[in-house]
């Protein structure tokens, strides 16, 4: 109990700067927000600071030493192909019920068929973990497959460009964001380390690293090919409608909902857990009475902070960002860097990722780094979304030359440094993103370019989302060589003056 107490405090004080932004801009004269609506938000939040810190307990005793003794287990069986098969169909499982891919298949129906999007998309993240897994067996750089793959994306969206259809390519890459959510990151970043404690080597350290990484790519590349087929005119409908009349219904059949989407993405999980335990895992009782506690702690936190953000994040964001877009545009920019900032803390997943990422590295990355690293990516992320909408200008222009830094700089820093870059991108991506920050996009979008523009210019936020973090952290990697080098010329410095001053006292 003392656990969970403290990590509902640690949510409070993640979740308070966020909402503390929304009640401040209410007592604002020129926004009006309904009682019914403040209501629904205040429950909301009260909602995500006990979502988040039930799941942060339950990815600690549960997703994450489950995905660590899976990737263990297997690895000790010494059968690459089961390996490879076990790992492709475990991405495609969690993949078709992440409730996130639910709502993109609905949005891009008028297009292509939603069941075969979200087949083809989990298909995608099948393979490119295996192609993950073999990094890690042949202990390949992540830099040199992450270039190739960005190319290909890029090939890919050029032909987009041709069947004029570039309306599609943000959500081509938010799809790199959605699939990435917070039921499995912990899984699979637990997965990657448990195969790299086995197969790895001294290098282990950043092999474990770059799972997510790769799993966000072939979402992307899936909806760029069907994209790229696409024959009919996409059409948006805005959906974020505000709680009316009886809040506590609103709530109680919105939880109905999220709870059979979350049994659903974690009961896959679970049972395939069951079925490595049953044939070679074989985890003492004790230990899976722990991880049973730990998978409880998991759904009803996930279950009560999407219903939170659902219900109480979602309309406000909407309704925040068609009102604030009256205001100048340098002060809207500056707004939305400030809340991209904080927004950042209020991510579950966030969380998981820093403490692993300093556990691994046994402290060479520290948690307050990656966290200001994080909090500066994403803000500027969101900074650069409202841009681009107030401009009205194609993503191309961030993505290309984004990804051209990010792969530029993954030749100069730490490989460490870009594998937990690249994780990041799609860790910071989740459902606060999606549920308060793209809502609030799109409201913008839709008060200055109306709603024929939200699929060209409102989306793409949770892409560059996915993308700054590359940049911020891996300049992190850059200072940290900077620095390194500094220490040592200096104590070659000292080394120096200490023998000079020895030979002047011998003389």
């Amino acid at each position: 109990m003392k656990e969970l107490w403290a990590k509902i405090r640690e949510a409070l004080v993640s979740a308070l700067p966020i909402t503390l932004i929304v009640y401040l801009v209410a007592l604002l004269p020129d926004f009006s927000f309904r009682s019914t609506e403040m209501i629904s938000f205040t429950f909301g939040a009260v909602l995500l600071v006990l979502g988040i810190g039930f799941f942060n307990l339950g990815a600690d005793i549960a997703m994450t030493p489950m995905g660590a003794h899976v990737g263990a287990g297997l690895s000790r069986q010494k059968k690459l192909s089961l390996l490879l098969t076990i790992c492709f169909v475990l991405g495609m499982l969690i993949t078709i019920a992440e409730p996130d891919l639910q709502v993109l298949a609905n949005q891009v129906s008028s297009v292509m068929n939603g069941k075969l999007l979200i087949y083809v998309v989990g298909f995608g993240v099948g393979a490119f973990l295996i192609f993950a897994i073999l990094r890690i067996v042949f202990k390949q750089r992540l830099s040199n497959l992450l270039m190739l793959f960005y190319m290909l994306l890029f090939a890919l969206a050029l032909m987009l460009a041709v069947n004029e259809n570039m309306d599609l390519l943000p959500m081509a890459f938010d799809s790199g964001g959605v699939t990435t959510g917070p039921i499995t990151v912990p899984f699979i970043m637990a997965l990657g380390v448990g195969i790299s404690s086995v197969l790895g080597d001294r290098h282990s350290q950043e092999n474990s690293f770059g799972l997510v990484a790769l799993c966000s790519i072939g979402p992307i590349l899936s909806v760029l090919v069907l994209g790229i087929f696409a024959r009919n005119d996409l059409s948006y409908t805005v959906s974020y409608g505000s709680v009316e009349g009886d809040v506590f219904s609103a709530y109680l059949e919105n939880f109905g909902h999220v709870a059979e989407e979350v049994a659903i993405a974690l009961g896959l999980i679970v049972l395939f857990f069951l079925i490595c335990q049953f044939f070679f895992l074989k985890l003492p009782e004790r230990q899976l009475l722990r991880i049973g506690v730990g998978v409880t702690f998991t759904y009803l936190g996930l279950v009560i902070f999407l219903t939170g953000v659902n219900v109480g994040y979602m309309p406000i964001g909407y309704k925040m960002g068609t009102q604030m877009s009256a205001l100048h545009p340098a002060l809207l920019v500056g707004l939305a860097l400030v809340m991209g900032i904080l927004v950042v803390l209020a991510e579950p997943a966030i969380h998981v990722l820093n403490t692993q990422v300093e556990e691994v590295t046994g402290g060479y990355v520290k948690k307050k780094s990656m966290m200001i690293g994080l909090c500066l990516g994403v803000g500027a992320a969101i900074a650069l979304s409202v841009i681009r909408i107030i401009f009205d200008f194609s993503l191309v222009y961030y993505i290309i030359p984004g990804y051209f830094i990010s792969l530029a700089l993954s030749l100069f820093v730490p490989p460490v440094y870009t594998a937990i870059a690249f994780d990041s991108g799609g860790v910071a991506s989740g459902p606060m993103t999606s549920g308060f920050i793209l809502p609030f996009a799109v409201g913008v979008c839709v008060a200055l370019q109306g709603e024929g523009a939200v699929l060209r210019d409102g989306f793409g936020v949770v892409a560059l989302v996915a993308m700054t973090p590359l940049i911020t952290i891996q300049l992190l990697g850059f200072k940290a060589i900077v620095s390194n080098k500094v220490k040592e010329k200096r104590a070659m410095q000292r080394i120096l003056q200490a023998n000079d001053e020895q030979i002047i006292n011998f003389i």
